[in-house]
């Protein structure tokens, strides 16, 4: 899939269909992302509470 950024006020965006949400089994509205980079990669994954999220 080949998407464009787009500009919101300072930063950059990306439009993530819900289609690509549903792979993933992330709900936008009450789960969290994890953005990994390495290299010249970026990798969304959903992100796994630890017990670790829970003492903050």
């Amino acid at each position: 899939m080949h998407k464009k950024l787009r500009n919101i006020g300072n930063s950059w965006g990306l439009i993530i269909p819900i289609s690509i949400f549903d792979l993933l089994k992330v709900n936008p509205v009450i789960d969290e992302v994890e953005l990994i980079v390495e290299k010249d990669k970026l990798t969304i994954q959903k992100y796994k509470k630890t017990d670790k999220d829970d003492l903050s």
